[in-house]
């Protein structure tokens, strides 16, 4: 089978461009072990956005693999609308176990934006079953992404990726987020960027179900990474006006910001927590929303008044994805994966904080396993980024930008080797595709003109 031929007559691409990826000789993988992924061709890359922040124990572990192939011949699927299984059960005391505080009541669904979804239903309807239908805004932050249903879209509006549905979207109050990469308290930074959250906060108190955010890091707006300070001041002004807090930590948590979950980087319980990508270790589709037991039991019926949470997903809990998330916190515990984590971050940590010194670079900075830097507008931005990215996928390094901004978020497992190779190459990159957008932009003032290069032509054409 020529699989490139008939991938582009059949399949549709998340985030891709069409027309640009039809001239693109883009890798076709059909196997990955650990940090590596190897294509038809038997060519390997170093996956250096953990596939999309979710393989955050590496591809292949053999007890993840073991446990989804056991379980797959003792019970494929089973409901836990009216009925349970004991894969569920289990995962869901482990969950427990590990969710901050006393989040302890766990509604599985499928995926990342489905879970927020859930998540908003369980907070608006929690003030209905308390008798405070007034309250049923959300409140998010600026640039959030909190999935692409049209639910969450209205939480996060990004006009380059929403505009053709902003008619049918009803969009939350967004307050202005932390964004240290242009801050303009930088030299005097005492959190005065949680100002806008407080002020929109305490004017709307009243009529707010509840206020959610991707906790320390905003990640498709640009890997906005900020204090955990924030969402510790953020909790105690919900607590106070009697707004619930939900957490987004599908990214950013098992582990990926250094910390089991962001919320124990704040030193704080949130309401309701999302979790996704990495719960399966990043094998199976499964999304869970963690509760407290005050937001469950609101949902109990009594004076004939009928509180059921009617609301579902046909693999709400499903065996499969279950046995992998079961294994999955299983090697969390078994294998250290937090300690193995601190290498990867050292060394991440270390080498980005050496690329905010090259010329062109506008910001750089590191926490726990993630990492980004941002192109200056001088130095061509998101053109160079898109350049650099390219390159580094020649080289056998999968990263991808959003705009200016490049990022690395290994697995966490990833050994020193393959960590300072995917750093060799990311920094390699860098510093080329700057010279060649400076070498670029020379040739165009030295013409007097501003088309582009027969390099940056070819390189539009493999983007």
């Amino acid at each position: 089978m020529n699989f490139r031929e008939t991938d582009l007559q059949h399949l549709w691409h998340p985030y891709t461009d069409i027309d640009k990826f039809e001239r693109m000789n883009f890798p076709v993988i059909q196997s990955a072990k650990g940090v590596r992924l190897r294509d038809v061709t038997g060519r390997e890359y170093l996956d250096g956005i953990s596939s999309w922040w979710c393989v955050n124990l590496g591809h292949s572990h053999p007890h993840i693999v073991n446990s989804v192939v056991q379980q797959s011949v003792r019970l494929q699927h089973s409901i836990t609308g009216g009925m349970s299984h004991t894969g569920v059960i289990k995962l869901s005391e482990m969950l427990a176990g590990v969710a901050p505080g006393s989040l302890n009541r766990i509604y599985y669904a499928s995926d990342g934006a489905s879970g927020v979804e859930a998540a908003l239903r369980i907070a608006i309807q929690y003030w209905w079953n308390l008798g405070q239908a007034e309250k049923k805004n959300i409140i998010s932050l600026s640039g959030a992404y909190h999935g692409d249903t049209l639910g969450t879209v209205g939480l996060g509006f990004l006009p380059r990726f929403h505009k053709p549905v902003e008619h049918v979207v009803n969009r939350s109050v967004q307050a202005p987020a932390p964004h240290c990469f242009h801050c303009p308290f930088e030299k005097n930074c005492s959190l005065q960027c949680f100002s806008g959250m407080e002020e929109i906060l305490r004017e709307r108190a009243l009529t707010t179900a509840a206020v959610i955010i991707e906790p320390v890091c905003q990640g498709a707006a640009g890997i906005r990474i900020y204090p955990p300070e924030y969402v510790t001041r953020l909790r105690e002004l919900c607590s106070e006006l009697d707004v619930l807090l939900i957490l987004d930590e599908i990214a950013v948590g098992f582990g990926r910001t250094g910390a089991m979950f962001a919320s124990d980087l704040a030193g704080i319980q949130p309401d309701i927590m999302v979790v996704g990508k990495s719960l399966t270790g990043g094998y199976l589709p499964m999304s869970a929303v963690v509760a407290t037991s005050e937001v469950f039991d609101s949902f109990r019926s009594s004076d004939s008044k009928d509180r059921t949470f009617y609301h579902g997903h046909t693999f709400s809990g499903n065996p499969l994805a279950a046995a992998a998330a079961i294994a999955a916190l299983e090697v969390f515990n078994s294998e250290d994966v937090l300690e193995q984590s601190r290498l990867p971050a050292a060394l991440l940590q270390n080498a980005f904080s050496l690329f905010a010194g090259i010329p062109g670079v506008h910001r750089s900075t590191a926490l726990g396993c993630m990492s980004s830097l941002e192109i200056s507008e001088e130095a061509g931005g998101s053109n160079t980024a898109t350049r650099m990215a390219v390159m580094a996928l020649k080289m056998g390094l999968i990263i991808r930008p959003l705009g200016p901004v490049i990022y690395l978020w290994p697995p966490l497992v990833t050994g020193k080797s393959d960590m300072e190779e995917m750093l060799s190459i990311f920094g390699e990159c860098l510093k080329s595709s700057l010279r060649q957008t400076r070498s670029d932009n020379a040739q165009r003032k030295l013409l007097g003109s501003h088309k582009p290069s027969e390099f940056a032509r070819q390189e539009h054409r493999e983007s």
